[in-house]
């Protein structure tokens, strides 16, 4: 059964809940958190594990949700009482309330773009016949719930435009059940595809169903903490059952493969990005539809580089990849000729990192990274470059989807101050023409972006984004916020984020450095951060805070840390390494426990990234660092408030609540160790407007009472 994480007082009373544990240092009355004597041995090793018990999933654990709740109501009244926690909040509401779109893209010979006008929870699906004509609602997720958690998490119209594919999650969770609906009349049909994560719907050129990748159904008691393993590739005809779906591909031999489904503008093909876990390298699969007696032909058969496909030109494809192009070239591959010597160079490899290529009006638009910042430049289909697509200054563009035989496309780009503005670019003569400008309630001339560089523990030059107000003096006493991530191969470009503008109008520095471990130099920054090498990452952050102090930003004091995710790890790593270095830290849905991630949802496919606790010197890397495990009882850790969800299947919040837990136990200090758990939430990707406002106020209040900020007068 599912526990309210806010049960009443009653309820804790009747089932004899976890009681208040008062701190013997000023530091908040915890709940009391048992501990066991859980011990593992790894080659060797002992390692304790006194807070096993709390991997339990919440929503089956009648003790854990309980402990959940307690923690809650302990942060609840910790953050609760801040005299400008009012303040706060109606400032985070006035400037989310602003009108924002993404790009159009194509649904049959009309448009579909999305459109949030303010505040509501999620964002509505339009469609229109040309890019000016009269809007038409088509899917407002809106109505799906009261609370907003309710989701549209994929899209995908067939080739005429007659129906819409889309993929619907609830209460955060990846988790996705897929659903068509009939464009012109907004009539909903009975087909209904559950078990897909990340879901895909390629249709077939006849707009009769389309290819899609599922799991098998999970266990009801650990569905949403089981491994997601076995993906298999289906073919759904519109109107049929699910239990009639076509089983076209699968690995039995390779449980953790999964597979990105393309099939591209001509439907002559069925082509199969595979890759092991996430790692990203790939093989290629592809099946020639025109002859349905036809088996799948491996054209890549080993995982080594990257293949991204891109498009074709009949039986030629091509691919964006890193073999022999460290920052990646576009290669074209003739399937009648596959062999690597035959393979055509159409956009070599240079000084910049490519990180998506639009094949667009004949052209190719090679989206790339200056020192992390877009830049994108036109080619023809030869490999002639043509010209560069202005864009208004440092920051991030993203869009330039479309298909060759169109004459434009569309992109919207923003940076750290800059609202996004929605462009329509001709590829014919070059021109971008703004569509839509968001405006929002400040004024974006107030604020300046730089890039500054500075030197790791091992001498690496690191890049670094600083975005405040102009007119800011270097005295080391403005309240910084340094927010990192740093894994994966992902990229942290200059964006729009109304968190980051809201605490630089109260007077904070937000700064983001480019860690080793993402993708901004390409494949050889992103191993510099993997596996036997990834203090490095911690290193990096950790010198970009020292920078910081250094150059009169900041000081000890005032220096608050964030990140989430694999950000989440990185914060919960230094804050262990360098409790004397932070004010605060904002550690969001953090992988912590690195001796048993693989254990659970999807942290197998971590493994090509952290390394496998099977591994024996991959299982000392982990230790050295992994956060659960490098806290030390009696230290003074900074104040540090931890973040999850309730329903969080990518990184579950087993990892939240055994770090929160030792922490407690540990901290020597008077500040606090908190854990908010979001009820119905869940790794963050689709939260509703009013859950991200109300977090966001809960986090700026924290840092407000750490670093002793008088938010409403705007001044550190």
């Amino acid at each position: 059964m599912r526990l309210p994480l806010l049960a009443g007082s009653i309820v804790l009373a009747i089932l004899g809940g976890p009681r208040p544990m008062r701190g013997d240092n000023g530091s908040p009355a915890y709940p009391l958190t048992r501990r066991v004597d859980q011990v593992d041995r790894y080659h060797g090793t002992v390692v304790a594990d006194p807070y096993r018990w709390l991997e339990a999933d919440i929503r089956q654990s009648q003790e854990v949700a309980e402990w959940g709740r307690a923690q809650n109501e302990v942060t609840a009244k910790y953050l609760g009482s801040h005299p400008d926690r009012d303040v706060i909040r109606q400032r985070l509401k006035g400037l989310w309330n602003y009108e924002r779109d993404s790009p159009p893209t194509r649904a049959g010979k009309g448009y579909a773009f999305f459109r949030n006008d303010g505040l509501r929870d999620q964002a509505a699906l339009y469609v229109r016949d040309v890019p000016d004509a009269e809007l038409r609602l088509l899917i407002d997720p809106n109505r799906w719930s009261k609370d907003g958690t309710v989701a549209l998490t994929g899209t995908s119209f067939s080739r005429d435009g007659r129906y819409l594919a889309y993929g619907v999650s609830e209460a955060g969770s990846d988790w996705q059940t897929w659903r068509v609906l009939e464009v012109a009349s907004g009539r909903h049909l009975d087909d209904e595809l559950k078990w897909m994560k990340a879901g895909q719907a390629a249709w077939t050129e006849d707009d009769k169903g389309f290819y899609y990748h599922r799991y098998d159904e999970p266990k009801p008691e650990t569905g949403f903490q089981d491994a997601n393993l076995n993906q298999k590739v289906y073919y759904h005809r519109v109107g049929t059952g699910q239990d009639k779906d076509v089983l076209v591909h699968r690995w039995p031999d390779h449980p953790e493969w999964k597979c990105g489904i393309v099939v591209p503008p001509d439907g002559r093909y069925l082509i199969l990005v595979v890759r092991e876990a996430d790692d990203d390298r790939h093989r290629i699969f592809y099946k020639n539809l025109t002859k349905p007696e036809g088996s799948f032909v491996e054209l890549i058969d080993r995982f080594e580089y990257q293949f991204h496909f891109i498009g074709n030109d009949g039986p030629v494809f091509y691919f964006m990849t890193n073999r022999d192009a460290p920052r990646r070239r576009l290669i074209a591959i003739d399937t009648r000729q596959p062999g690597p010597k035959n393979w055509k160079v159409i956009i070599p490899d240079g000084k910049e990192t490519l990180i998506d290529i639009g094949f667009v009006g004949e052209r190719f638009l090679a989206i790339s990274l200056k020192n992390a910042s877009t830049r994108v430049r036109v080619y023809t289909r030869g490999g002639e470059y043509v010209r560069d697509v202005e864009l208004a200054a440092i920051g991030s563009a993203s869009g330039f989807g479309g298909q060759p035989g169109d004459t434009e496309t569309f992109y919207s780009f923003s940076s750290f101050a800059t609202p996004p503005t929605v462009y329509r670019y001709d590829v014919a003569t070059g021109k971008s023409t703004p569509l839509r400008q968001s405006k929002v309630a400040c004024d974006p001339g107030d604020y300046e972006v730089k890039q500054v560089f500075y030197r790791s523990k091992d001498g690496t030059r690191v890049p670094m984004f600083i975005s405040h107000k102009k007119g800011v003096k270097l005295e080391g006493n403005h309240p910084t916020l340094l927010y990192g991530y740093g894994g994966f191969g992902f990229s942290l470009k200059p964006w729009y984020s109304v968190s980051a503008l809201a605490w630089m109008e109260a007077g904070g520095v937000y700064a983001v450095p480019n860690l080793r471990g993402g993708g901004e130099y390409g494949i050889e920054w992103h191993q510099a951060g993997t596996k036997l090498k990834r203090q490095n990452v911690f290193d990096d952050f950790i010198a970009a805070a020292e920078w910081l102090i250094d150059n009169k930003y900041t000081r000890i004091e005032k220096l608050a840390v964030e990140g989430g995710s694999n950000g989440g790890l990185l914060v919960a790593a230094v804050l262990t390494q360098r409790p004397d270095l932070f004010g605060a830290c904002l550690c969001e849905v953090p992988l912590t426990d690195m001796l048993r991630f693989p254990k659970f949802t999807n942290g197998h496919e971590a493994i090509p990234e952290f390394g496998s606790p099977d591994d024996p010197k991959e299982f000392r890397a982990l230790l050295a660092y992994s956060p659960l495990h490098n806290i030390k009882k009696g230290i003074r850790y900074p104040p540090t408030l931890v973040t999850t969800g309730d329903t969080d299947d990518r990184v579950a919040p087993l990892h939240s609540f055994k770090f929160a837990a030792a922490l407690q136990h540990a901290q020597a200090g008077p500040v606090p160790v908190l854990l908010r758990v979001e009820e119905r939430g869940g790794h963050g990707g689709d939260k509703p407007t009013a859950k991200r406002i109300e977090e966001v106020t809960d986090q700026f209040v924290f840092l407000a009472q750490s670093l002793r900020m008088k938010w409403a007068t705007s001044r550190p």
